[in-house]
């Protein structure tokens, strides 16, 4: 009975361990041959993509910089054109105002200090918009020229005299 296997040869330990370890090896055969398989196809698409990605974005980096500095730009000058419109408008106002007979007067007699014609003129001098005279000085209001002068005065004032040496031959 060499062809049939008893029952207690197909419970037995060295048998059990013998199917354990074929069927242990299919299946990391099976696993190996789907990682292979898997990574075959996988790797050469992925490295593929790798390479149209990083060539789209060297392609498109320096088109995206200049296109948002450009709109940063354009944005710039909205503004300015914006800050121009208002001043043109406030000119227009000012030129209107200035076509007005009495307020041409008006300011003229403020400027120039005109009087008409048997009115007595009348100017206020503010105390504290005086120029101080030389001597009420700071430091900080003198001319430059005149502080260095000052400095090298007083340099010479600590040193005090110095001796005479003969020259020797």
């Amino acid at each position: 009975m060499a062809g049939k296997k008893s029952g207690a040869d197909r419970f037995s330990t060295a048998t059990r361990l013998r199917l354990f370890g074929e069927q242990t090896a299919a299946r990391v055969y099976r696993s190996q041959n789907r990682r292979q398989a898997r990574r075959s196809r996988l790797t050469g698409r992925a490295a593929l993509l790798a390479l149209v990605l990083c060539s789209l974005i060297v392609a498109l980096a320096y088109p995206m910089r200049q296109y948002v500095s450009q709109r940063a730009e354009i944005a710039d000058l909205q503004r300015e054109r914006e800050a121009h419109r208002a001043r043109v408008e406030q000119l227009r106002d000012e030129k209107a105002r200035w076509e007005d007979d009495r307020y041409a007067e008006q300011r003229i007699r403020e400027r120039l200090h005109y009087v008409r014609p048997g009115e007595t003129g009348y100017t206020m001098i503010d105390p504290d918009a005086a120029e101080p005279s030389r001597t009420d000085r700071t430091a900080a209001t003198r001319p430059w020229y005149t502080n260095l002068l000052e400095g090298v005065d007083r340099a010479d004032q600590a040193a005090g005299p110095r001796p005479v040496r003969p020259a020797t031959e």
